[in-house]
């Protein structure tokens, strides 16, 4: 097959096939070595054609690739990894005692009594005096255990505070299961995440914080805690590749922007997939501890599927070449997690899956999710993404090999606990998105955990013909993070202001040269001052100049609701011009419509909502029941909302579909819809938008925030009541409850009279008390010639309009009397007050109480 006079190096399977191959090739003098699963077939030719290597996965069926030229470089890189990772030979190292490393007191919160190697070279500058380290270790080393350590000594030995942020909300799951012995053992965690109420008390009292990235800089935004912040000696920052992510990474690089000068501070950066880990260390001003050790083998593969202009043939290639790669693993004794870019293509990936391994599937529909829960439960086959119902039983069962197969979303990508013997990754794209290379390393890195029954593990990323080569390169390069905030640069601005970090130019400019991007070379300062001259045009901070010449930035009230809700500053302002160019609606199942179809095409999260091309025509027939039109960006949202809003009966508890649609894939949109709706109802207090928009999104954010409760029009006033009275700390509980008791004793608001405090109320007598006299339920107006005279609760706005034209005015005693505006009959009225209560006259009465 080869001059034997060329250097040859050949990879080829373990399978008894090539046994007469590998004698020929031993007798010829070629060097090979066999690989338990190899699906790859390639002959790599270099320039000097002296020297070729070759992966022979099924030469006697189909020729291999032929890489000569230029591209053989790339491929040669790939296949000296692989040759590489198949020595034979495995270098082992000894655990050393934790206790040489650590306070003997401390070895009753650690997993272990010893630490492997890599934790034993990481945990030594942690213990030392470096103030930021960044680590970075192949997956599964243990680099939990190496937050742990550091945690440890913020609380244990200075007596202080840890934070620990991780990328995803069900992160704070897995990594608080692991810490659930420190609460044992005496020590305060808190896991602070979207979905999850908490006791302000108990946070403020923590130990150690377990969050997303996202929860804890909305924590800095927010007044409640600063002093419990100002305690806070270690930060512990989970996956700080993300730095590079184009959604989550702004937000983590402003945080530690603000972070990396605080000397009172640690950061502990935790990563397996960082090829340029120096840079971040520089910028950090952090000792880099790079770890080579790794406790199992990983081998690395790109199988092949014909390119085709039909993405649907390529989908189904891709499924079944999953289909068959999950075979060959688990015939041999083997788990197998497939990585799927959605919701849906886990749901049909399993029922492939499944039917391979002799269920019956005829007429199971993807979306039948009964039935197809029942048929791969059958077939040994869990499913894995956000919304679920069985994604726990999945987890645990997996992790017991009571099942063999898991297919799920990256979610289970970014840190859950779930090794596998192999990892295959379906698809390039993760919804609409090219997947990235780290999120590619970090599914890698599931596979052969140690401890976990799986010692070598197996990854195939499957790709098209036109992509293999381009994802060699992106392999074997690695990740390289760099900087994603200039597309988000307002908002960080404005989180600064309104935190008071930055209050003037020239400390903008001082923050601006700590960000990672100036680190990166990003020296001018153009985008940040057009990033701050948008503030101030769409008024979200103001800017005046001070004696000293310099200019003063303050942030307005709505600067700060803004940044409060973290709701993007572009997005807003688009949101707010919109709705000043509405005409007014005449009634209220126009003005929901109108701010449904704002918000469903202006938040992007909202617009670019994931759904497959069969449910668009479901979703397009209820928008136009004529069968005309087409789907477009938005509508998924635009549908969602509006069965909220139309047909609260629909969200009664345990239901699956909902109009057609399945409810897994309406739920992102409804978990993301009522903080924009909330921001826009603020605003009535503020009088930055017309009362009619702020009442119909206060009522609608409400309504579908609490939707299994299927409140109707006219809901939210009750349900804030609801709010107030289970306080955060148990809304989640309570509220259905006191909801369901309301109107069980046909309450329609909150009007009742303060006659004892209702069952199950968490507030004492007095804050019950001063609930009820805050309200809007007393408000009085009363017209006289051209003025409205007003009583309210102290603090309270009124608002009068006439048409589109409005007027606020704050009553910081309660009452007041105002002009009305055009003829005192035309003039209507609406009052809102500071604890977020609100009554209105004309058409949007109807807000007032349910239906």
């Amino acid at each position: 097959m080869f001059a034997t006079e060329a250097d040859v190096r050949v990879l080829l399977p373990e399978s008894g096939e090539f046994h007469d191959l590998r004698g020929k090739l031993t007798a010829n003098g070629v060097a090979w070595r066999a690989v338990r699963y190899l699906v790859e077939d390639e002959v790599i030719t270099h320039r000097d054609s002296r020297t070729a290597e070759c992966y022979l996965a099924r030469a006697a069926r189909r020729q291999p690739y032929h890489t000569t030229g230029p591209e053989a470089a790339v491929a040669g890189d790939a296949f000296e990894v692989l040759w590489n990772s198949h020595a034979g030979t495995y270098e082992t190292a000894s655990p050393v005692p934790a206790e040489e490393l650590v306070p003997r007191d401390w070895l009753r919160f650690l997993p272990y009594a010893s630490l492997n190697p890599a934790q034993a070279e990481a945990v030594p500058p942690i213990m030392g005096d470096t103030t930021h380290v960044i680590v970075v270790a192949p997956t599964g080393a243990g680099k939990t255990t190496v937050g742990m350590v550091a945690a440890l000594r913020a609380v244990l030995g200075e007596g202080r505070k840890a934070a620990w942020l991780v990328p995803q909300r069900s992160l704070t799951d897995e990594l608080d299961r692991e810490l659930d012995h420190w609460r044992r053992e005496g020590l305060r965690v808190e896991r602070l995440s979207g979905e999850y109420s908490v006791d302000i008390g108990r946070v403020r009292d923590a130990d150690l914080w377990v969050a997303t990235t996202e929860k804890f800089e909305a924590m800095c935004r927010g007044s409640s805690l600063r002093e419990a912040l100002a305690e806070v000696s270690c930060l512990i920052v989970d996956e700080i590749h993300l730095l590079g992510d184009a959604e989550r990474g702004p937000v983590l690089e402003a945080l530690l922007a603000r972070m990396r000068g605080n000397n009172q501070v640690r950061i502990v950066g935790l990563s397996a997939t960082v090829a340029n880990a120096d840079e971040i260390a520089a910028w950090l001003g952090a000792r880099l501890v790079r770890v080579a050790w790794r406790p199992s083998t990983l081998t690395w593969q790109l199988p092949v599927i014909a390119t085709h202009r039909d993405w649907s043939l390529v989908e189904t290639a891709r499924i079944r070449l999953a289909s068959a790669l999950t075979g060959l693993i688990t015939r041999d004794g083997g788990s197998a997690l497939v990585f799927c870019g959605s919701k849906r293509g886990v749901r049909r990936t399993a029922l492939v899956i499944a039917a391979s391994r002799g269920a019956r599937t005829d007429g199971v529909h993807p979306d039948d999710l009964d039935r197809l829960y029942e048929v791969c439960r059958e077939a040994r086959v869990g499913l894995h993404y956000k919304g679920w119902d069985h994604k726990r039983e999945a987890e645990t069962a997996f992790r017991a090999r009571d099942i063999d197969v898991l297919v799920a979303t990256s979610t289970v990508a970014a840190g859950v606990n779930l090794p596998a013997r192999a990892v295959i990754v379906q698809d390039t794209e993760v919804g609409m998105n090219p997947i990235d290379v780290a999120t590619v390393q970090q599914m890698f890195g599931r596979a052969g955990r140690v401890g976990q029954g799986e010692s070598d593990g197996w990854a195939f990323l499957i790709v098209t013909e036109e992509e293999r080569q381009r994802w060699q390169a992106k392999l074997v390069a690695g990740n390289t993070v760099r900087s994603q905030i200039e597309a988000s640069l307002p908002d960080h601005i404005l989180a600064e202001v309104v935190q008071r970090r930055i209050r003037s130019l020239r400390e903008a400019e001082e923050w601006w040269d700590c960000t990672l991007a100036c680190h990166q070379g990003s020296r001018s300062l153009q985008p940040l001052r057009e990033a701050i001259e948008f503030l101030v045009d769409a008024d979200f901070i103001s800017g005046s100049e001070a004696v000293d010449g310099q200019t003063v930035l303050t942030p307005t009230d709505l600067g700060k609701v803004t940044a409060r809700l973290m709701v993007p500053a572009a997005v807003g302002h688009e949101i707010r011009a919109a709705l000043a160019e509405t005409t007014l609606p005449d009634s209220p199942d126009e003005a929901e419509r109108t701010v449904i179809d704002l918000i469903a095409g202006l938040v992007p999260k909202l617009a670019q909502a994931a759904i497959n091309e069969e449910l668009k025509t479901v979703v397009n027939r209820l928008i136009h029941p004529d069968g005309s039109g087409a789907y477009q960006r938005g509508d998924l949202a635009r549908v969602a909302l509006g069965l909220v809003a139309s047909t609260p009966d629909a969200f009664r508890r345990g239901a699956r579909v909902i109009a057609g649609i399945p409810y897994p894939v309406l739920y992102p949109v409804l978990e993301d819809a009522p903080r924009y709706l909330h921001w826009i109802g603020c605003q009535g207090l503020l009088g930055t938008v017309h009362p009619w928009s702020a009442i119909v999104a206060a009522d609608l954010s409400r309504r579908v925030k609490w939707r299994r409760c299927q409140p109707p029009r006219g809901a939210g006033r009750l349900l804030w009541m609801c709010e107030q009275m289970a306080t955060s700390t148990h809304a989640e509980d309570l509220v259905p409850a006191l909801w369901n008791a309301s109107r069980g004793r046909n309450i329609t608001g909150p009007d009742w009279s303060a006659r004892g405090i209702p069952n199950q109320c968490r507030l004492d007598d007095e804050a019950y008390r001063a609930l009820m006299r805050e309200r809007a339920t007393g408000i009085s107006i009363v017209r006289s010639e051209d003025l409205l005279i007003v009583a309210a609760p102290p603090a309270s706005v009124v608002v009068t309009w006439t048409g589109r034209r409005f007027l606020s005015v704050p009553l910081p005693q309660g009452r007041g009397s105002i002009p009305a505006s055009g003829t005192g009959a035309d003039t209507q009225v609406a009052v809102f007050t500071w604890r977020g209560d609100y009554r209105a006259t004309g058409w949007l009465s109807r807000y007032s109480q349910t239906e």
